[in-house]
């Protein structure tokens, strides 16, 4: 009789395919050593992956995910257990998957029209039919069914602008095709979102002051505050926007709840990714779904909240992390060391600020800005693009790098096989502590 596997990576192993599958290797920077002048300094760490990436054209490879691999797993590697064993060293189902998310979110970007003469200047240039294709990723597997338009209410110092107001394209909803979810194991219900790029979404980045989220009306939450400037970006309202109308949030909600419905009877997930500050609204759209009880299956199970963030700063107070641990939003940070903007805000007052040993909070500690989720550290830096710290395109390089020297042997196939041994008894370890913990030993 078949037992299953107990743990995530126990699960995920059972399920992997054969070693040779591997073809290439991914290079992870992850150096803590001082920067050298001319070229970026990092330790490079070989992690294999396996077949399937879906990445635009000219990033394609064999490394790709096999179907029945991520298929069978794909609760562990959205965090159903907080990517335990998964990230240190990174498996290469879960970084297929960061990378895969990463690229759809690079969307974003390459459909964004930045000719202030076109008609559709800061909007899409592509219609939702077209964007995956015009963008190079048609085989992406994905149907977009929204376009989602934000309205940051903020004006200038002492009052001597009007406010900055116009709704621009920040991002897309999109909904896995039969083929895909059948890859995937669940029909997986996609939100994108893009960084910072008008001018009033960064005067609305630099308003750091916290302001209570009070999403749910009935259980309004007042402790649970989050940054204003991104709650303005996420609940703003404009009637007068060209293409759409009515807050980034009720867009959102709206289209959301929609798609649960019409596909209610079948596995689902909700994914949303975002880099810069559409990490932090894809943070607060994973909150606000999840306090307001809108991802309840038509069994009553919670439908999986995954956030994929890449560069993205803290978004709201120790409480707003409290409460998206206790509604079960996952959240996998992806964070280059020297990115100021994953410092942000908060660079001094911060989870960090504890007494003791870390043992005790200062009294204040509670209005500090705090990380939410789990991280996946990398640690790049280049003296002649400063900005490269910062840029999707470069995280999702530095996750892709391939050794060219490397090549997929019956040597490698072996340190593979070693490498899930020693998640396997990892795992393990984690697990017999728990029980001792659980016991008072």
């Amino acid at each position: 009789m078949a037992v299953a596997p107990s743990s995530p990576t126990q699960r995920l192993r059972a399920c992997m395919p054969p070693a040779a599958a591997f073809a290439t290797h991914v290079a992870l920077r992850a150096s803590n050593e001082p920067h050298k002048a001319a070229a970026t300094t990092a330790t490079t760490v070989a992690v294999p992956v396996p077949t399937a990436v879906v990445a635009p054209a000219e990033r394609r490879s064999d490394a790709q995910v096999a179907a029945p691999s991520l298929a069978c797993t794909w609760e562990d590697v959205h965090g159903a257990d907080d990517w335990r064993g998964l990230v240190e060293p990174l498996h290469p189902l879960l970084l297929a998957e960061v990378v895969r998310y990463g690229e759809l979110v690079g969307a974003c970007y390459r459909a964004l029209d930045l000719d202030p003469r076109s008609k559709r200047y800061l909007n899409c240039k592509h219609g939702k039919k077209q964007i995956l294709q015009a963008v190079g990723m048609a085989d992406a597997g994905y149907q977009v069914t929204k376009y989602i338009y934000s309205a940051p209410e903020v004006t200038l110092p002492m009052g001597i602008c009007r406010p900055c107001s116009k709704s621009r394209w920040i991002g897309y909803v999109a909904v896995a095709s039969d083929k895909e979810a059948g890859r995937l194991g669940r029909r997986d219900i996609l939100v994108s979102f893009r960084g910072t790029v008008t001018c009033s979404e960064w005067l609305a980045n630099f308003m750091s002051a916290l302001a209570p989220a009070r999403f749910d009306p009935a259980d309004p939450r007042p402790d649970v505050r989050v940054e204003s400037g991104f709650l303005s970006l996420y609940t703003s309202d404009n009637d007068t926007a060209k293409f759409t109308a009515g807050s980034c949030r009720n867009q959102l909600l709206s289209e959301i709840s929609r798609l649960i419905a019409e596909h209610k009877h079948e596995d689902m997930s909700i994914t949303l990714a975002g880099h810069s500050m559409g990490s932090s609204l894809a943070l607060l759209l994973g909150y606000d779904l999840a306090e307001l009880g809108m991802n309840r299956g038509v069994h009553g199970g919670a439908i999986p909240i995954t956030v994929f963030s890449f560069g993205g700063p803290r978004v709201g107070n120790l409480e707003f992390k409290n409460r998206c641990d206790e509604l079960g939003v996952k959240v996998l940070r992806v964070a280059n060391a020297n990115d100021p903007v994953t410092k942000m805000p908060g660079v001094i007052f911060n989870e960090t600020v504890r007494v003791l040993g870390g043992r005790y909070e200062m009294p204040w500690s509670k209005a500090c800005y705090a990380h939410v989720g789990v991280e996946v550290a990398l640690d790049f830096f280049k003296a002649g693009d400063i900005a490269c710290v910062h840029d999707l395109e470069v995280y999702i390089d530095q996750l892709l790098k391939i050794p060219k020297d490397e090549v997929a042997t019956a040597s490698s196939a072996n340190r593979v096989q070693s490498m899930f041994e020693c998640w396997r008894w990892q795992m393990a370890m984690i697990r017999a502590g728990e029980w001792l913990r659980a016991l008072g030993i």
